[in-house]
């Protein structure tokens, strides 16, 4: 018979594994609700013309990487390669919009996109997606920038910065694409077929060509910062001051346009030291006019997303200790049928009084079940045999101090929750 593999581009997280993934979500959770940001869930899979529509045609995500699939019914569906799309249709969906402003809303769940794999990049990933809807305010663009670099900060990255840039809104971005273009046909010769291809469905995507021989023609192109209208800005500056204020660092990347086409306004990545050649850990941005091309009405949007698969193996790279996943406390070893009984008794009144148990399967000498307690890490062992059952009494072994004690059976329970 043949042996089966996951597929390309997935990963089992094992459960030797599940303690990172534990203590990053617990600290994402956190920092979210201590901002008081709520939790949303979202569908999987959504319409496929919603991640067309709202990511934009010519993008690589939408052109090249989304799974997409016409299901028994004949609707045309995708999983989904980001949140941002599918939680602004749920707030228009639901009516969010009429519930006090702005509304702060984060996610867990993985998302899919046809990528070629690489370290810490999946063709399934898991985000933390956050996002504050119906606000233009530049501090709502802090928020989401100052959650994500005290997560990453407090999960042991090093040397923090953002990478920032505006993208101007549909007011001034026709005249900036118009000296692009003018810029890039003059290059038209020189440039990649990918980029004469973006030139005309999608051109800010040309500043983040990674091709060899596009990259002078990059370094000479205008910067946008140049072109922004006065709401622009004065929306710029005033979050670099806000970031000024408490003490972000950020370099502007003129370069730096993000790979979705509802992106307008601000753009960020955040940027660590010392993890390799992808220093840029996660990116996010203001999407202003998203909701209206959803067919909602005008809300103001900016949001980030994490990608925790990255996290995880660079915390497992640099050595970041976090701490383990509570197990089982008691162990339950048994000698003879009718002690076999009694600790399932007992294994059944300890987990309903809340003390994690553990009991020892199949026919085996008491030797082999001390070392199953021990290398289960198990402080407190149980032992049944007939004598126990015969004086109704439990012998209980503290593994550490090398001690035992006889307990009586009927006040078992009780001793061990005060213990455990």
């Amino acid at each position: 018979m043949p042996r089966f593999q996951r597929p390309t581009g997935t990963l089992d997280t094992l459960p030797e594994d599940q303690h990172y993934w534990d203590h990053v979500r617990r600290r994402a959770r956190h920092l979210a609700e201590l901002a008081g940001f709520e939790r949303i869930d979202v569908p999987v899979f959504e319409a496929t013309q919603l991640f067309a529509r709202g990511i934009g045609a010519g993008t690589d995500v939408v052109d090249k990487e989304m799974y997409a699939f016409t299901d028994k019914g004949g609707h045309q569906l995708t999983l989904r390669p980001e949140f941002t799309a599918g939680v602004v249709r749920a707030y228009i969906e639901n009516g969010l919009q009429v519930r006090p402003q702005p509304q702060k809303l984060y996610s867990f769940g993985p998302t899919f996109r046809y990528d070629r794999p690489q370290a810490g990049r999946y063709r399934q990933f898991t985000q933390f997606n956050v996002e504050i809807l119906g606000e233009q305010d530049p501090v709502a663009d802090v928020e989401v920038m100052a959650l994500v670099w005290d997560l990453y900060a407090g999960l042991g990255f090093q040397d923090l910065e953002f990478q920032l840039n505006s993208t101007g809104c549909p007011r001034c971005r026709p005249g900036y694409v118009k000296v692009l273009k003018e810029h890039y046909v003059r290059h038209l010769d020189v440039i990649c077929e990918d980029c004469q291809r973006r030139l005309e469905r999608s051109p800010l995507r040309v500043l983040d060509c990674k091709a060899d021989q596009c990259q002078p023609v990059i370094a000479g192109a205008p910067h946008f910062l140049d072109y922004l209208c006065d709401e622009c800005a004065a929306h710029f500056g005033t979050l670099r001051d806000y970031l000024d204020l408490l003490d972000r660092q950020y370099t502007i990347n003129h370069r730096l346009v993000r790979g979705l086409d509802y992106y307008t306004k601000t753009v960020f990545e955040v940027w660590a030291a010392g993890i390799g050649a992808q220093a840029a850990v996660c990116g996010g941005g203001r999407y202003d006019g998203l909701a209206e091309r959803l067919g909602g009405p005008p809300t103001p949007g900016v949001g980030v997303a994490v990608g925790l698969e990255r996290i995880i193996l660079v915390m497992e790279d640099l050595g970041v200790e976090v701490p383990s996943l509570p197990g089982p406390r008691v162990f339950l070893a048994h000698l003879g049928p009718l002690a076999k009984r009694e600790a399932l008794r007992l294994l059944d009144e300890l987990r309903r009084s809340d003390v994690a148990a553990w009991m020892a399967l199949g026919e085996r000498g008491l030797r082999s079940q001390l070392r199953e307690a021990g290398k289960r890490g198990v402080r407190h062992v149980i032992i049944l045999g007939e004598d126990e059952l015969q004086n109704g009494v439990a012998t209980v072994r503290d593994m550490e101090a090398g001690e035992q004690v006889n307990v009586q059976l009927a006040e078992l329970v009780g001793w061990l929750s005060d213990r455990v």
